[in-house]
């Protein structure tokens, strides 16, 4: 061959491997695939992050068998981009584009970097209520795109039925499906709901596999959770709403804003639950589904007194600013029904040895409070979060309905005796699943109905009211 034809194609070779090179180093992926938060009539707030990998470290570790499901053998110190489920993040520019027909929102290139872990997101206003939109992911370096929807809230005066599911406690390896994450999201999403509440314990910091004492094992948590498939293909299609507790911001029953988790720091943790449940406002706020339906979601975390100070008048779990947004809000509503969200019981009955929430006798003041405001509410109920069992509870004292959705597995239910069911307990099931509430109208009455489902999707329990 000619040397200067051999010389051709040498540079032709090493050219191709360089642009080939490029070409791999500019590769990047929406792992986790977005959400679409806060969605209201008119707004909608979608979040994304982007990734190095396509997919999550596959799961290397045995489980042992007690609850929670600790992982066995798990090396603390190595590295979180060799942990089972971690994705790596990477630096880039996303843009978000909403489309409903011939009517298209874009936001400008959103910069995904390192300080705020790779995510970004961008709030969407002027939207039409009871529109579905298409989402479009995209990263300015690679094209690579990623896509889905959801459907905005029908605006007040509207008559809907509407359908929505919400899940509390979900630590990573209570998994109950290996390859894809938890079942309760697969059958959720068959169920379609109108949008999805997730009452707080989404993450747990203070659980082995890795114990997040730093940030970048804290933030490897969400990674991995965010990817598990079941996860992802539920976000794809159904708005959510988050509330954060003590083991999404620090470790259990954090109530001491000074407080370490080795070095992570309350700050620490409330900056990363802020990379990944961005708010337009206060972290407490209420939206409306329609003329039958409006939700309040409350904030436990940012506003309470120490757990161990005495209880009195000016002992809170809420803080005055979100008392008095909470009785004006609830005041001016015309809704048929209300639900009141908390990351913590209100009603319980709780166990003795807890100082944390509504239902203990550390907080009795705020709590009788909170009893007797929503018991002068005209159909407002509440569900909350954290408690590792499904039940339904009617407090004796003023008649107020409080229903705990159960953890997201199996795995993750204990704390309470089968056998020790109280007078407030109306259901009572120590195991793990979610809740559905339907809201409809017959014979042009508003009907609530109050569902718990099990891991499997069947019906263990169903409580129905009318206006």
């Amino acid at each position: 061959m000619n040397p200067k034809h051999i010389l051709t194609y040498l540079c032709s070779f090493f050219i191709l491997l360089f642009i080939n090179a490029c070409e791999e180093k500019e590769k990047d992926y929406f792992t986790s695939g977005f959400k679409a938060l806060e969605v209201s009539e008119s707004s909608a707030l979608i979040w994304t992050r982007l990734y190095a990998q396509e997919k999550p470290n596959p799961i290397k570790h045995q489980r042992r068998e007690e609850v929670f499901r600790h992982p066995i053998d798990f090396n603390e110190e190595m590295p979180v981009s060799q942990m089972d489920g971690g994705v790596e993040g990477k630096a880039g520019e996303v843009r978000i584009t909403l489309k409903s027909g011939d009517v298209v929102f874009e936001s400008p290139w959103l910069p995904a970097l390192a300080d705020n872990d790779f995510a970004v997101n961008h709030s969407f206003e002027s939207l039409k209520p009871a529109t579905t939109y298409m989402v479009t992911l995209e990263s300015k370096a690679s094209g690579t795109k990623y896509e889905g929807s959801f459907t905005t809230a029908s605006p007040a005066g509207l008559v809907v039925p509407i359908t929505f599911t919400t899940t509390t406690c979900q630590y990573f390896w209570s998994f109950d499906d290996s390859l894809r994450g938890f079942k309760t999201y697969d059958l959720m999403k068959s169920m379609n709901p109108d949008f999805f509440v997730q009452t707080g314990d989404y993450v747990y910091y203070d659980k082995p596999g890795p114990l997040s004492k730093d940030i970048t094992s804290a933030r490897h948590k969400w990674h991995a959770m965010d990817s598990w498939p079941s996860l992802v293909d539920f976000h794809q299609g159904t708005p959510m709403y988050m509330i954060k507790d003590d083991h999404d911001l620090l470790k259990d029953d954090i109530s001491d804003k000074e407080a370490l988790y080795g070095n992570l720091s309350y700050a620490d943790g409330l900056k990363i639950w802020r990379e990944n449940v961005p708010l337009k406002g206060e972290p407490y706020r209420t939206f409306r589904w329609g003329k039958d339906l409006q939700i309040w979601l409350l904030e436990g975390r940012e506003f309470r007194s120490n757990n161990k100070e005495e209880d009195g008048p000016d002992k809170t779990i809420l803080g005055s600013k979100q008392k008095a947004w909470l009785t004006s809000t609830l005041q001016n509503s015309d809704a048929s029904f209300k639900i009141l969200f908390s990351a913590t019981p209100i009603v319980g009955p709780d166990r003795d040895r807890k100082s944390d929430n509504h239902a203990n006798k550390v907080f009795q003041t705020e709590g009788d409070w909170m009893r007797k405001l929503i018991s002068e509410t005209e159909n407002l109920y509440v569900i909350n979060g954290d408690r590792h069992w499904q039940y339904h509870s009617i407090d004796p004292g003023t008649g107020v309905h409080e229903f705990g959705s159960g953890p997201i597995s199996n795995a993750h239910a204990q704390g309470w005796d089968p056998d020790d069911k109280r007078p407030q307990h109306q259901f009572l099931r120590v195991n793990g699943g979610f809740m559905g509430v339907k809201v409809f109208r017959e014979n042009d009455v508003p009907q609530i109905v109050f569902t718990h489902y099990d891991v499997e999707g069947n019906e263990v329990y169903a409580k129905s009211f009318s206006k």
